[in-house]
């Protein structure tokens, strides 16, 4: 009997290992993205974005494109139809559609819990608990995901996926789970860094909207 209750606490122990190694090899991963990622310049991605929630009956195909310029802070978005630019201090949305321009301080609100693409890059580095998911062939591509969970119990966020490139460690595709079932997908489709990119990017021209006859909040 004695024998086999050191077993189990051996085996209890070892379980325990396992899951802590497990555990500190995604977030050596994590920070090899972070640190490689971070270093560039700027950076411009294209991706495809996708939402499926089957108990809505809810499916967008084909999937959404956008693309995002990344410096640092700033960045200029186009999604969903609008265009999302932010300095460092205020956020423009520019809706294309509606011919509004609204300007708020601070950047996107994340109280939705939605992963926006502009935290694409960001969003793990607090917040989650995580250890590495299976490593996978996507068209020649080794992705190595990681499965993130979220601390807040009470999070939006059930569950992310979070790709990797094995062979240039770049974010490769993220996947979320919502508590209603939601699921959404990005995959960045174009990737570029150190591009010439003028500041006016991170600017909005408010003489050019008010000619165009954008109302602007």
């Amino acid at each position: 009997m004695k024998k086999i209750g050191l077993l189990f606490i051996g085996l209890c122990i070892s379980i325990s290992a396992m899951g802590q190694s497990n555990s500190s090899e995604a977030k050596k991963l994590l920070d090899e993205v972070s640190t490689k990622m971070g270093a560039y310049k700027n950076m411009v991605i294209g991706f495809n974005s996708s939402l499926v929630n089957k108990a809505a009956g809810i499916t967008n195909d084909p999937p959404i494109r956008g693309e995002i310029t990344l410096s640092g802070e700033k960045y200029n978005l186009d999604y969903l139809g609008n265009t999302f630019i932010f300095d460092g201090k205020k956020l423009v949305v520019i809706n294309k559609d509606e011919k509004e321009v609204s300007i708020t301080n601070g950047n996107i609100d994340e109280e939705d819990g939605f992963i926006y693409p502009s935290k694409l890059l960001t969003f793990y580095k607090e917040g989650y608990t995580f250890t590495m998911g299976a490593l996978k062939n996507s068209n020649g591509r080794k992705v190595q995901y990681i499965n993130l969970t979220p601390i807040d119990s009470n999070s939006d966020i059930v569950k992310v996926q979070l790709g990797i490139d094995a062979k240039t460690k770049h974010i490769y595709k993220l996947t979320q789970i919502g508590s209603n079932g939601a699921e959404t997908t990005f995959t960045i489709t174009k990737f570029k860094s150190n591009q010439p990119i003028s500041e006016k990017s991170f600017s909005f021209d408010r003489t050019k909207y008010t000619k165009l006859g954008y109302y602007i909040d």
